[in-house]
C-alpha cells in the first residue's frame, strides 16, 4: 500500500479496555504450525491449567528446546511448581505477557501504549519507526508499529533473555534471535467464531481472574494475530491467535510482588491492622 493510500486511510480505533479471561490464552490455528500446548486434560477435554505439561513432542521444536519443555512437563506432573517471570513477579516479555486476562491499549499518534493487569506491565510502541541498527535488549523488546488498512502491526525484537527465559507457561525457550509480528484489528464476531470456539475447547476459564465478558455480546472484539520466529529455538515460524473481548469490570489493581489479593476469592485478605501505632 502506497504512502498517500495509508494518509487516506483512518486510523482503526484500537483503544479499550480488552479481555479475554483464559488460560492459557495462545488459541492455535486451524492448521499449520502453532504454539505448544497442554497435554493435560480435565474429563471435558479441556486443558487443566493446574497441570502445565507442554506437548514437547509439537513438530516446531528443536531438540533441545523440546527437552526443556519436557523437563518443565515432568516438574507440573510430579506436583511440584517451577518458576515462570508472572510467578516470580519478574517482567514478562513478549509473546509470554499475552497470556494476561485483560489489556487496555492507548493510542496516539506517535505511540502505542499497552498495560497489562498484573503489576500494570506497560509496553510502548514507537509508530512509524525503524528499528535501530544496534538493538539493546530489554524485557519487552524493541517493539515499532504501523497501520496496514483497518490493521495495526506491531514488530518487536531484542527481547532480553534473563533468569526465566520463556515465551509461554509450558517453559518453552526462546533467545536473542526471537522476532515476534502481531496484528491487531476490529473483527465481527462471526469472523472470529472459528477461533473462539477453538480457544473454549483448548484452554481453561479460571474463576476470580479479574476479567468478566458477556458470552452473549456481539458487538466488535479485538483480534490479535501472531507470529513467532527463532531460529536457535523453532523449526519454522508459527502462529497463533488472541481474541478480546470489551472487560465488563474496571482495572482491579493487581500487586505481583506482596499482594494481599485473593484471586480466588476476588477479595483483599483480612490484614490485621492497629487502631494506633505502637510507638
Amino acid at each position: 500500500m502506497s504512502s498517500a493510500a495509508q494518509n487516506r486511510t483512518p486510523v482503526p480505533d484500537l483503544s479499550g479496555n480488552w479481555a479475554h479471561p483464559f488460560l492459557t490464552g495462545f488459541e492455535p490455528p486451524a492448521s499449520g504450525p502453532g504454539p505448544v500446548l497442554n497435554t493435560s486434560r480435565r474429563p471435558d477435554g479441556v486443558a487443566n491449567f493446574q497441570q502445565l505439561v507442554g506437548d514437547y513432542t509439537n513438530p516446531i521444536l528443536k531438540p533441545q528446546a523440546a527437552e526443556i519443555v519436557k523437563k518443565h512437563g515432568e516438574l507440573s506432573l510430579s506436583g511440584v511448581g517451577y518458576p515462570t517471570p508472572s510467578n516470580q513477579c519478574r517482567p514478562q516479555g513478549v509473546p509470554y505477557i499475552l497470556w494476561d486476562f485483560t489489556m487496555q491499549m492507548l493510542q496516539t499518534q506517535d505511540h502505542i501504549t499497552m498495560v497489562y493487569r498484573q503489576g500494570n506491565e506497560t509496553r510502548r510502541i514507537r509508530m512509524n519507526q525503524p528499528h535501530p541498527q544496534v538493538v539493546k535488549p530489554s524485557w519487552y523488546g524493541d517493539s515499532v508499529g504501523r497501520y496496514e488498512g483497518d490493521t495495526l502491526v506491531i514488530d518487536t525484537i531484542g527481547v532480553k533473555v534473563g533468569p526465566y527465559p520463556m515465551l509461554d507457561m509450558y517453559g518453552t525457550p526462546f533467545s536473542e534471535k526471537l522476532h515476534v509480528v502481531e496484528r491487531y484489528r476490529l473483527v465481527d464476531y462471526e469472523e472470529a467464531k472459528d477461533e473462539i470456539d477453538r480457544n473454549v475447547k483448548e484452554n481453561s476459564n479460571p474463576m476470580g481472574n479479574g476479567a468478566e465478558i458477556d458470552h452473549a455480546y456481539r458487538g466488535k472484539l479485538l483480534q490479535l494475530h501472531f507470529t513467532v520466529e527463532d531460529e536457535a529455538v523453532f523449526t519454522t515460524p508459527w502462529t497463533a491467535t488472541i481474541t478480546y473481548w470489551p472487560n465488563l469490570v474496571g482495572w482491579p489493581e493487581q500487586i505481583c510482588a506482596e499482594n494481599p489479593r485473593e484471586y480466588y476469592n476476588n477479595k483483599d485478605s483480612d490484614i490485621p491492622a492497629a487502631d494506633k501505632p505502637d510507638f
